[in-house]
This record gives structure tokens, C-alpha cells and sequence, in this order.
């Protein structure tokens, strides 16, 4: 149970277009994680959300740390959570809990900066994924701001600029693996030169790349926008590069939602942050481009209902392909989810 129902219970509002099909491609599953709103989120706990009205059909996992072996060899510890994973995913295709294939495709740890010694974790981690591990992401989130939180694994300002990261990193296109870029917005010029670098490596840019909202970037929502296009328009001139469309509604983020009285309805939702949807929609179009929930972590602001009732309120009246596009098909279409027959079918190309 999250310790914020209580508070999102306070907002309620219907579904809209209940039939329309939805690929998740952003969530993850774990335990213990007491700093989060969702402590343990676990296959009931995801099915919950899933099952507040939208037509979730599919989803993907994506790595968070959890359930990392507790022994053995350091670099291959993270190859618990894919088989963690992979075991709900496995759960999940049994139809015993309803029909969205939960997990139907994992993006894993893998630490590349152990460079080529990477490749032989990514070959162990695909065994453990059971034909349904996509790709691995290792976070880059760094601020010189003691205010804004650094990712868990120490990354450093410069991690994708980093040779040692690329050598490991070269080792994902033979597999037909993705990347995950995750970083704060600052920080897009070093993923755009990563792509540049690696133009047959699929990257998903994740949350839009992290605009800053507090620390010393708090109350500059004008000036981090500007700077966050300025930085994202080369990024969207690198075809192998597809864009999720979500995951800032975290605290980092700067909206302060959870600090008040009643979470926001989707309309407010939708108001306050279409521009970044707009304008990455624009520059990527939207076969590069792909609705997520980012959940449990945005449940801090929002419910999983009104989360999407937002993104179906931010495209009402556009066409019926373009919304398939951005709900289902790229997500669909870039990890994959018609086959998880194993590694042999490993092409990721957006």
C-alpha cells in the first residue's frame, strides 16, 4: 500500500477512453525502498494501478536496484533483478492475473565502465531475461548541486563522455540492446555525443532528459525550459534516438505537487507540463516518441488514472494513428513485445 493513498484518493475523476490500448514502457518493481511513497511494489501492487480503468496492455521494466544478489562476484549482482523480474513477467503471461503482459520486456543493470569485461555480463544478463531482456540502463544524473540528488550509482558529471563507459558501451549494438539515457537536462550535449559516437545503439531518452526544478534551478521554470530546448534539439537530429514522454512529476522536477493539499487533475497536470510534451512530440515525432508512467516514483504527485487521463487530454483530437504511435506502437515497436522468443531476435532499431 502506498503511504500517500489517502492524499491521491483526494482527486478522482473517471477514465477517458477506456479502450484505448496502452504499452507502459516505464515502471519498475521492487521491496524496501522506504524513501519512496510505494515501499514494495510487486506484481499486486502494479496490478492495482493497472487495473484503475486504463487499457494497459503490455508493459516494460526498467532496472532499479532491486534485487541484486547479496554474493558473488560484484558485477554480476544485478542479474538477480532480471531473474526477479523475469519471474514476474513469467507469472504474468500465465493469464492468471489478467491480461496485460506485465514485464514483457526488461531493461537491466549492466556497469559498463567495467568496460569490455561488460560483455560477458550482458550475455548472462539476455540468459536471465528468459527472451525478453531489451537493453540495460546505467544512470548518468550528476549535479554540482548538493540540493539535487546524484543517481545511487555515483555517476560522476561526464559519464557518457567517459572512454572507459564507451568501451563497455560498444558492446550493445552486436546484441541489438538499447540504452537507456537517463540524465538532468544539463547533461544532454554528453548523450547527444554518445549517439553521435554509437549510431547503430537505439538510446531512449528517459523523463525528457531531467529538467532541474530545484536547488538552485527552483523558481527559473522560464530559464530551464530554454536551456533544456536548446539542448534537446540536436539530440532529436540523431535518428537512433527515440524520447519518453513523462516521468516529471517527481520531486526533483521542481512542480511540488506533493506538497499539497490534493494531488492535481489531469487537466492541471496536462496544463502545466504540455509544453515539454509539445515540443519534443514536435522535434522527434511520434514514431520517436512514447508515453510512460514512471511509476511507483511519479505516485508521489499523481494516480496512475489521472496520470494517463492527462496524456489522453494533452492529444484529444489528434489523429488515430499518431495517438496509436505515442500509447502503444513505438513503445511496441522499439523493445520488441510481439516476440519474446530470445536473443536471436535482438534488433532495436527505432
Amino acid at each position: 500500500m502506498a503511504t500517500n493513498d489517502d492524499w491521491l484518493a483526494r482527486t478522482d475523476e473517471p477514465v477517458l477512453e477506456p479502450e484505448l490500448p496502452i504499452c507502459d514502457p516505464h515502471h519498475h518493481l521492487w521491496d524496501f525502498q522506504t524513501e519512496r511513497v510505494e515501499p514494495r511494489y510487486f506484481l499486486d501492487e502494479l496490478l492495482e494501478d493497472l487495473g484503475s480503468g486504463h487499457n494497459v496492455v503490455s508493459t516494460v521494466f526498467i532496472e532499479c536496484g532491486a534485487m541484486f544478489k547479496a554474493s558473488g562476484p560484484e558485477e554480476l549482482r544485478p542479474i538477480g533483478e532480471t531473474e526477479f523480474v523475469a519471474g514476474i513477467a513469467a507469472m504474468s503471461e500465465s493469464g492468471l492475473y489478467g491480461p496485460t503482459r506485465v514485464a514483457a520486456g526488461i531493461v537491466g543493470a549492466v556497469h559498463l565502465m567495467r568496460g569490455d569485461g561488460a560483455a560477458d555480463v550482458l550475455d548472462r544478463q539476455i540468459v536471465a531475461g528468459g527472451g525478453r531482456f531489451r537493453g540495460i540502463r546505467q544512470g548518468g544524473t550528476w549535479d554540482a548541486s548538493p540540493e539535487v540528488p546524484v543517481h545511487r550509482t555515483g555517476p560522476g558529471p561526464d559519464l557518457f563522455l567517459d572512454s572507459r563507459f564507451r568501451e563497455g558501451f560498444r558492446h550493445l549494438a552486436p546484441r541489438g540492446l538499447s540504452f537507456e539515457g537517463w540524465c538532468y537536462h544539463p547533461q544532454i550535449p554528453g548523450l547527444t555525443d554518445l549517439a553521435r559516437a554509437f549510431p547503430d545503439t537505439t538510446i531512449v531518452l528517459d523523463h525528457f532528459g531531467g529538467p532541474i526544478g530545484v536547488g538552485p534551478y527552483a523558481g527559473k521554470e522560464d530559464e530551464v525550459f530554454d536551456a533544456w530546448r536548446r539542448a534537446i534539439g540536436p539530440l532529436a537530429e540523431c535518428p537512433n534516438v527515440v524520447a519518453k514522454l513523462g516521468g516529471i512529476a517527481m520531486e526533483v522536477n521542481g512542480f511540488g505537487w506533493h506538497l499539497r493539499d490534493a494531488p492535481p487533475a489531469s487537466k492541471e497536470l496536462m496544463e502545466a507540463t504540455r509544453r515539454y510534451y509539445e515540443h519534443t512530440i514536435e522535434i522527434f515525432g511520434v514514431e520517436r516518441c512514447m508515453f510512460e508512467s514512471n511509476f511507483p516514483v511519479d505516485k508521489m504527485s499523481c494516480s496512475y488514472r489521472v496520470l494517463w487521463n492527462s496524456f489522453k487530454r494533452l492529444t484529444a483530437g489528434w489523429s488515430t494513428s499518431e495517438r496509436a504511435q505515442l500509447f502503444h506502437d513505438t513503445a511496441a515497436r522499439v523493445y520488441r513485445l510481439e516476440s519474446t522468443t530470445g536473443p536471436s531476435d535482438q534488433d532495436t532499431s527505432p
